[in-house]
């Protein structure tokens, strides 16, 4: 079968034929109908993101995948072949490690793709497959981010800086849970456009000389109750820091790999600011948006970019990392 394989040492990204896994047990085959491209896959290539449980030196790239249950392995019970899934990004293993899909072992930029059989999440038989791929991280990185880090709470003030692949879902789901005003921050007015098409209240641009005034004004002069970091650059931080009120916290989801600077500390510890880490979702917070999106509350047509073959996953990877089109999800089919 075809597979986007990276190898770590050298960073050499290729897609190319490997054997088709054989599902062992407690496991289950599925064949992968869409594997969506993230930010983090970038991130794996560029070295910025290093496996730390990988064997071996190659892995196969996707932690965003859905498809269809093709085979099962010895003793799996309550999943049938033919049953439309998303798979979990990762796994729990006995010494408390934690597993990441695409990452630490192979993940859907293939074919075919093995998963433990309690990694499957049923889907709607009307949820196209590319929508429910981005589901896992795309969607669910900023809903556990909001929901579970981040603590955000109805009529709470939220500044997202990023509206790419996971900022424009998490204004959307913002919306949903009711956070008031969304602010939207983006140095790209036709993100920042989609930022008000997914709901937010208001869109700035960071470089804007009078911003500090107008989040204070949006704010009613309290600042910020949350901060998200959904960019991964260090500006992002020292603005959203600046701009938060009294026990606001910045959940910093994405990544730069480099230090977290607070200007000044005094008055950081006198209003009593936080910074939480946050990475990923825990597999409840995927069935959750499962049911949200099959009864309506949530979709995500829109949220689809561009659908592009597996054997052309190479050109997917720079059309994001130049961000051609500004996508929110790039999505790779076999």
């Amino acid at each position: 079968m075809l597979a986007g394989r990276l190898t770590i040492s050298t960073r050499e990204f290729a897609v190319r034929e490997v054997p088709v896994p054989v599902p062992g047990p407690g496991e289950v085959r599925v064949a992968v109908g869409a594997a969506g491209v993230c930010l983090s896959d970038v991130h794996l290539i560029e070295g910025i993101l290093v496996p730390q449980y990988l064997e071996g030196d190659e892995v196969t790239l996707g932690h965003e995948v859905a498809g269809t249950v093709e085979s099962l392995g010895e003793g799996v019970t309550g999943v049938e072949v033919g049953t439309r899934v998303i798979v979990q990004a990762g796994k729990d293993l006995p010494n408390g490690r934690v597993l990441t899909m695409g990452v630490d072992y192979d993940g859907g930029w293939a074919e075919y793709v093995v998963a433990a059989a309690s990694a499957v999440v049923a889907i709607p038989d009307d949820m196209p497959f590319e929508q429910a791929a981005i589901i896992p991280d795309a969607v669910s990185t900023p809903w556990a981010a909001i929901s579970w880090t981040g603590e955000v709470k109805a009529a709470e003030s939220v500044g997202v800086w990023g509206v790419g692949g996971l900022g424009a879902h998490g204004v959307q789901l913002l919306r949903m849970m009711g956070a008031s005003p969304i602010i939207a921050i983006d140095p790209l007015e036709e993100a920042r456009e989609r930022a008000l098409r997914f709901g937010a209240d208001l869109a700035l641009d960071p470089t804007n000389p009078d911003f500090s005034k107008h989040i204070r004004a949006a704010t009613g002069g309290a600042g910020l109750n949350v901060a998200f970091d959904f960019a991964g650059v260090d500006a992002v931080r020292k603005q959203a820091i600046n701009s938060l009120g009294l026990a606001g916290r910045l959940v910093i989801v994405g990544m730069s790999g480099t230090p977290i600077t607070i200007d000044n500390s005094t008055n950081f510890a006198y209003l009593r600011k936080q910074i939480r880490g946050h990475y990923g979702s825990e597999p409840a917070h995927v069935a959750e948006l499962v049911e949200l999106a099959r009864a309506g509350r949530i979709e995500f047509s829109r949220s689809v970019s561009g659908i592009i073959p597996l054997a052309e996953a190479a050109s997917a990877i720079a059309q994001l990392e130049l961000k051609e089109g500004n996508p929110i999800r790039l999505v790779l089919v076999p």
